[in-house]
């Protein structure tokens, strides 16, 4: 289906995710990078100040200012893939989902949402794993470190050596259970920006022919604030529920996973007899610090691509 500006809806929002996820990940790489290593950490205390001394450590040892921007070829690629697989899959799951409902005339409700959202998170995690795996080892060592990637290229090459193709989907399972927070997440944002629309809307008096008032109501185009609030909601929301399968996530995509772990039950067992409930949940204070500006800068230049695309175009 071609909208009235001649281009697909699907065009539009694989083209907006794909901006989103470009922007985004320049703008807060580095906050990428410290997050990852506290999530590695397997230390069993939690120190104070875990997120400066990491910043002290990588300026001090790894090459200034630039070594906070090891791992960000594949953290682009991984993000913008992401995002644009993410948003189109979504699209076209809201798509199925309207067509199911246009017999009864009704809206798309929470379950829509969150199984849209959930549909598109499963085959975007598929498919895209193994760029993730490249970017956790590049994020959680300097380049200095025994064995450390010096590029995408070199470490897909030395994967296939030595792990085979199984290495690329280390850290799919709790990957996968992490589909989770982008389904809670977004089925927040659709909802909460439904609300908002009929917070906003703006009741228009006029007289038909025959003297009678009507007031139809208008819903309001919501604005970059409304984006703003909202999108830092939904992403709290999902964030406090599942945080932990990141942890889990990190931990199994380390370059010695295969070593220290046999598979993701032993990682949490290991955590938990190791580290207890904290261990599941380093990390949390950069990740938050991190995640809301990436999602503000995310859904912002996605709303406004979508709307300015077209535009451009014609």
């Amino acid at each position: 289906m071609t909208g009235q500006d001649g281009l697909s809806p699907s065009f539009v929002e694989t083209v907006a995710g794909f901006t989103a996820g470009i922007v985004s990940t320049l703008c807060l790489h580095p906050l990428d990078l410290v997050k990852t290593r506290l999530q590695v950490d397997r230390s069993s205390s939690s120190r104070i100040g875990g997120s400066l001394r990491v910043i002290h450590e990588i300026s001090l040892h790894e090459g200034g200012v630039a070594a906070f921007y090891r791992g960000l070829s594949p953290n682009i690629i991984g993000n913008s893939t992401s995002w644009g697989l993410y948003f189109l899959c979504y699209g076209k799951a809201k798509e199925v989902a309207r067509t199911f409902h246009a017999h009864d005339g009704q809206d798309l409700t929470s379950s829509d949402y969150f199984a849209a959202s959930g549909t598109a998170g499963l085959l975007t995690a598929i498919l895209t794993n193994p760029i993730w795996v490249i970017k956790t080892r590049m994020l959680s060592t300097g380049s200095r470190a025994p064995g450390a990637y010096s590029s995408v290229a070199t470490g897909v090459k030395q994967i296939l050596q030595t792990e085979g193709v199984a290495g690329f989907y280390r850290g799919l399972f709790p990957a996968l259970f992490g589909v989770s927070h982008g389904a809670l997440q977004f089925m927040a944002y659709e909802q909460l920006k439904i609300y908002r629309s009929k917070m906003t809307t703006i009741t228009t008096t006029f007289f038909s022919d025959n003297g009678t008032a009507k007031n139809p109501d208008q819903k309001r185009t919501l604005g970059n604030i409304d984006f703003f609030v909202i999108s830092g909601l939904s992403k709290t929301f999902a964030g406090g529920v599942t945080y932990p399968y990141q942890v889990l996530r990190s931990r199994l995509q380390t370059y010695d996973a295969h070593l220290v772990y046999r598979g993701a039950c032993d990682a949490i067992a290991q955590i938990w007899a190791r580290e207890g409930l904290a261990g599941f949940y380093k990390g949390l204070g950069p990740n938050l610090f991190r995640v809301l500006p990436s999602t503000w800068v995310t859904f912002l230049v996605y709303e406004n691509t979508k709307v300015y695309l077209p535009r451009l175009v014609f």
